[in-house]
């Protein structure tokens, strides 16, 4: 049988240790979907409901598993749909190769029906490597280039592919000038830095009284060097979003997320420390880091361009986090004393305490902070959670308990929302056996997640366990917006943009087979996570929450108070409920606690 150049390029995708793909079809891209036809099952294809939920699942799955990503699209449109997914592989540093189709090489230039000039469309999103073939020759050093790049340099490569080469016969580059003879293969290297620099870093870190340690996902392999090296200084550790699996919260030194979605110890880790380890973190917001001046700096990352780009450090180390630690943890003097550590933990417990009164307050009618404070010890072994951007990722970051061996992740540097519930498909099929959750507003959901509840319905039978849940926030409100119009603008909620239609979440799901649970009482909340939790089918869970509880920052600023105090001035819709669920939030932490 004659190999084709789509059959060529699925065998080569193989050769690399590529076993899935996500995309949608179409007819830019006819040649290569039947190769993978012609494959059988050599490469999985997951069909997406959309172009952009498969580069999603794409970037998910390189965050899950540490492997090339892999989305596929038509010409056109499928091809524009997938730049937001890619945007986010390459805001989080992720490899992800997306594998585009095109109109036919001699109709280029005509003003062709969804003809574009996709070189142009990718060279930012895929600035890497992204490049149009144009003889079935020059196919396997761009794949090659591509793979290699991407998983290298941990970026986003394209490769594009007219619709009429997909088909012609393959043919091996001539033996002659101007060809390019390219191979299959790609090991990761140890990365550490010179012995003076880690031992620059370690009299750093060694003079320090109060150290404090920052982690992101470039921290997610190195969970047993940041805790050798925390204990050895004595340091409390604190979590960027993408690094909140990096760390067991059941250590109590470990202060939570950081930001305006994180915690209180986090936030007077970084105010009141005199040295700051950072560890893979690209974290983009420099007022909640030290003031300039207050701490020492050593950061620690594999990419030279994220180095005292937040903060001034005194070493910047080019390093893998577990690797560099490992070399670097022979050079750290033991702290005999205690007295941060302890301080670090003292604020660590009370913060614990805050969060269950916060969680616990009355709502109406339901308390967004409960829906995850009670998933939080419910969580099997191993799970997975991942969490759309909005209201819903402030209670992912505080009320949700990560445990070793769990995995968690959202969009961070690009904070898309409609991310969750594709994340969480691709983590799935990356993880068939694991137990996995997505958190989604109901925002996000009218957005785009709700029609990937379609995928999973037609996936699900086909995983080793059914294990899957949709929780959906129901406020009826674009609520982080609101709550940013509110505190950051002054402005009272804008009905116009903010309010969104009530939609019966839980009821779609059962229209298409799966398992849907509506809860709308506080008392109802942890019953409702166990029977979602012991379903033998996927399920949505679907609570139904109040918009008016606060997202309340670690710290609230002057300027903050003043524009809120502004807003209920100039009335706000919901003035009554939020002064109520705002003080409740506000006073929680000196009220007795009453559930």
């Amino acid at each position: 049988m004659t190999t084709t150049v789509g059959d060529f390029l699925i065998e080569r995708l193989s050769e690399w240790g590529v076993t899935r793909i996500f995309g949608y079809p179409g007819d830019g891209i006819n040649g290569v979907f039947g190769a993978l036809s012609r494959a059988k099952g050599k490469i999985e294809f997951v069909q997406a409901r959309h172009e952009e939920m498969a580069a999603f699942m794409a970037s998910a799955h390189a965050k899950f598993t540490g492997e090339l990503g892999v989305c596929i699209a038509t010409s056109g449109p499928g091809a524009s749909h997938l730049i937001t997914g890619l945007y986010d592989a390459r805001m989080d540093h992720m490899p992800v190769l997306a594998i585009v189709g095109q109109q036919a090489r001699t109709a280029l230039g005509s003003h062709y029906q969804q003809e574009l000039d996709l070189v142009s469309m990718f060279k930012d999103v895929a600035g890497a490597f992204v490049q149009q073939a144009s003889v079935p020759s020059q196919v396997r050093h761009l794949l090659d280039r591509a793979v290699r790049i991407a998983i290298g340099e941990r970026r986003v490569t394209a490769i594009i592919l007219p619709n009429d080469l997909q088909d012609l016969e393959y043919e091996a580059p001539a033996r002659a000038h101007g060809t390019a003879h390219s191979g299959v293969g790609y090991s990761k290297p140890k990365v550490v830095p010179y012995e003076a620099d880690l031992q620059r870093a370690a009299d750093v870190l060694n003079a320090g009284q109060k150290v404090a340690i920052l982690v992101g996902a470039g921290a997610l392999q190195a969970t047993d060097q940041v805790i050798a090296v925390s204990e050895k200084l004595g340091a409390g550790v604190a979590k960027a979003l993408l690094g909140k699996a990096a760390m067991p919260d059941d250590l109590p030194w470990v202060t939570g997320s950081i930001g305006l979605l994180g915690t209180e110890p986090s936030y007077r880790l970084m105010t009141e420390c005199d040295t700051l380890l950072m560890i893979g973190s690209g974290f983009p917001y420099s007022e909640f880091l030290p003031k300039e001046g207050q701490a020492r700096g050593v950061q620690i990352d594999l990419q030279p361009d994220m180095l005292s780009l937040r903060y001034p450090m005194e070493v910047n180390l080019v390093g893998d986090a577990a690797e560099t630690l490992a070399e670097l943890l022979p050079l750290l003097e033991h702290k005999t004393e205690r007295k941060w550590r302890k301080k670090v933990e003292g604020w660590h417990g009370s913060w614990e305490k805050t969060l269950e009164k916060r969680a616990m307050a009355k709502a109406n009618p339901i308390n967004p902070q409960r829906v995850v404070y009670e998933l939080s010890p419910r969580l099997p072994e191993q799970a997975i959670i991942t969490s759309d951007s909005g209201s819903c990722a402030n209670w992912f970051a505080r009320d949700l308990k990560i445990r070793r061996g769990m995995k968690c992740s959202l969009s961070g540097g690009l904070a898309s929302m409609g991310a969750a519930v594709p994340y969480a498909i691709a983590a799935k099929f990356a993880f068939p056996e694991r137990q996995v959750i997505a958190l989604v507003g109901d925002g996000a959901m009218q957005m785009n997640n709700m029609a990937e509840l379609i995928t999973v319905a037609k996936y699900w039978r086909q995983w080793e366990s059914p294990k899957w849940i949709c929780a959906v926030f129901n406020n009826e409100d674009l609520n982080q917006v609101t709550w940013e119009q509110r505190v950051m603008e002054g402005d009272p909620k804008f009905e116009a943009s903010q309010s969104i239609p009530d939609v019966p979440y839980h009821l779609f799901a059962i229209s298409i087979g799966l398992k849907g649970i509506f809860v709308e009482r506080e008392e109802d909340v942890a019953a409702a996570w166990e029977q979602a939790l012991d379903s033998d089918v996927p399920v949505l869970i679907e609570f139904k929450t109040d918009p008016d509880v606060p997202p309340l920052p670690p710290h609230i600023k002057l300027e903050q108070a003043k524009k809120f105090a502004t807003t209920l001035l100039r009335g706000d819709p919901n003035e009554a409920g939020v002064i109520l669920q705002t003080a409740k939030q506000v006073l929680g932490t000196v009220l007795p606690h009453k559930k």
